[in-house]
């Protein structure tokens, strides 16, 4: 493989990572605007939803247990305090 195919295939891997980590977001940030407006939303529900969420995101990034852990969880933690004022 030449030097300018093996740098084309690193940017292509770059640009699906990326695709995929804006989908990630957005998935995410839906997630978490749905248990904050969602006044109808059990806590059963939103554990569910955030359970859901995270089981997508590793499918979408396996092995990223940790990332998930440090970015999304104390996110979905602090809302569910907020929303359901669980301690």
């Amino acid at each position: 493989m030449s030097p300018a195919e093996r740098a084309r295939l690193e940017a292509e891997e770059k640009r699906q990572e990326q695709k995929l980590i804006r989908r990630l977001q957005l998935m995410m940030n839906l997630v978490l605007q749905t248990i904050a407006q969602d006044s109808s939303l059990t806590v059963d529900e939103a554990s569910q939803m955030i359970a859901d969420s995270r089981k997508a995101a590793l499918a979408m990034f396996p092995g990223k247990e940790l990332a998930y852990d440090l970015i999304w969880r104390p996110r979905f933690q602090r809302l569910m305090r907020e929303r359901f004022r669980i301690m």
